[in-house]
């Protein structure tokens, strides 16, 4: 996000920074709220864990929500950069890259909707 918003205050674009434009400023409205809302998910499951609470629905919550929507935010910064978005020069080409993993490490998502279904319904789907 930091990235971004720097190269939208800085590239000049019909004698205006990009920033200026609306659609501009919806994207990094966009991203900073969803980055908010993941670190919040976050700090909740972390909260309850401290206290010694019961958390894996909230930690599998955070873990999902994060994954999928940090891949929202990593699109939303090419399209900032647009073609300088691919190039090696600026740190967007690798956040994008590298990404994806984050749904298959530490359990899917698939698992983690799994988790957060048996918890909430109190039903195992592998039985």
């Amino acid at each position: 996000v930091d990235a971004s918003i720097k190269y939208a205050k800085e590239r000049i674009q019909f004698g205006r920074p990009i920033g200026s434009f609306q659609l501009i400023q919806s994207h990094i409205a966009d991203m900073l709220t969803l980055t908010s809302s993941m670190r919040l998910l976050g700090l909740q499951a972390a909260y309850l864990l401290d206290k010694g609470l019961p958390c894996q629905r909230e930690a599998s919550m955070a873990k999902l929500f994060a994954t999928e929507k940090v891949l929202r935010v990593a699109e939303k910064a090419m399209q900032i950069h647009g073609g300088y978005g691919y190039s090696c020069e600026f740190p967007v080409e690798r956040y994008y890259r590298d990404i994806r993993h984050f749904t298959i490490a530490e359990g899917t998502n698939e698992i983690q909707r799994l988790i957060i279904g048996r918890d909430a319904l109190g039903i195992s789907a592998f039985k």
